[in-house]
């Protein structure tokens, strides 16, 4: 479904995306995990953009209601399938590899699946990246960085990460999806960019279980008048991007010459404490919730800021939403939609 909100986000994108935007018209694009929180923007922007789009996804996380408006538009087309396995008959000019669980409640309970799609999984969209002589775009995150003693952190930093820990099945996943990118630009000189993704939100975020992050629970919680559950003390720090600038990132990331190749950071570069956050939500909720603390998991990185210095001068990319307008929007979705 094909809401107010998320309309004048695509809308946003699209027009900030220019001129750029007409390399992918009469273009044939694979998007993975197309039905999934930032996946279902991608096939939206794309399509707007003209191109015909071929979505896979097994639907363990995603959900059909983000791309049904699609369906019957002639130029896109949904497969049911795993990404580790999937074997398409056609050729693609794109190739945007977005599949994984990723919300840590969701890959701590599916360790395998997710070091599947992002090990097998990302091997075979090389594969069919290779065959189709295709560009592609590998949507990798700032897990890859761990606890970063570098802040903000470059993608020059080689993370550090515990590589046995709860997180690894992720955080590893993603470095190695890396690595065999790298090796394929090496070896066969493909045409790869990696965008590292920090901390995206806005409508389309599942709230629900383990499928919950932290902006979409926080607010779950304060629209249903729940305890707002914060671990440890509150004090770590998150950056946070609306998703029409993490979109509007990555699709500049795919479509721009010099980004081959390229390793780019994506994110908000202002930082607000877990504790903070949780106050603002009750803010704009208007919401009497009691905020509770819980006991930190272990792994849980104390701080996570990005350096967009990278994509500011490589793509002219960065954020315009405030954190503030960006949580206005998301609840106003959830309220709309009633998920809560």
């Amino acid at each position: 479904m094909l809401d107010g909100i998320v309309s004048e986000d695509v809308e946003s994108i699209v027009s900030r995306i220019g001129n750029m935007g007409k390399a992918l018209e009469t273009c044939k694009v694979l998007v993975t995990g197309g039905a999934g929180f930032l996946g279902s923007y991608i096939c939206d922007v794309v399509n707007k953009l003209g191109a015909d789009v071929v979505c896979v996804d097994d639907l363990s996380s995603g959900k059909i209601e983000n791309i049904d408006h699609l369906l019957g538009s002639g130029k896109f087309t949904l497969i049911k399938a795993d990404v580790s396995s999937f074997e398409p008959n056609e050729k693609f000019d794109y190739v945007l590899h977005v599949a994984s669980p990723a919300a840590p409640e969701e890959y701590q309970s599916k360790p395998v699946d997710t070091m599947r799609a992002n090990s097998v999984g990302t091997l075979n969209m090389l594969e069919v990246a290779r065959r189709s002589d295709a560009r592609m775009l590998y949507t990798s995150t700032s897990e890859v960085y761990g606890d970063a003693k570098a802040l903000p952190t470059p993608e020059t930093y080689w993370g550090n990460v515990n590589p046995i820990g709860p997180r690894s099945c992720y955080d590893e996943g993603k470095r190695f999806s890396e690595a065999l990118i790298m090796a394929y630009i090496r070896q066969y000189g493909l045409d790869v960019r990696i965008v590292r993704i920090f901390n995206s939100f806005g409508p389309r975020m599942r709230y629900d279980g383990a499928y919950g992050r932290v902006v979409s629970k926080f607010i779950n919680q304060a629209l249903s008048r729940r305890p707002i559950t914060v671990y440890g003390t509150g004090r770590q720090t998150r950056s946070f991007c609306y998703i029409s600038d993490t979109i509007t990132g990555i699709t500049l990331a795919l479509l721009n010459e010099k980004a081959r190749g390229e390793v780019i950071n994506i994110g908000n570069p202002h930082e607000i404490t877990i504790l903070r956050l949780a106050r603002l939500i009750k803010r704009i909720t208007d919401s009497d919730s009691k905020i509770m603390f819980m006991e930190l998991p272990p792994d849980d990185p104390k701080r996570r800021v990005p350096d967009i210095r990278k994509a500011k001068k490589l793509l002219g990319w960065k954020p315009f939403v405030k954190l503030e307008d960006g949580l206005k929007r998301t609840v106003e979705w959830y309220k709309l939609r009633g998920s809560v």
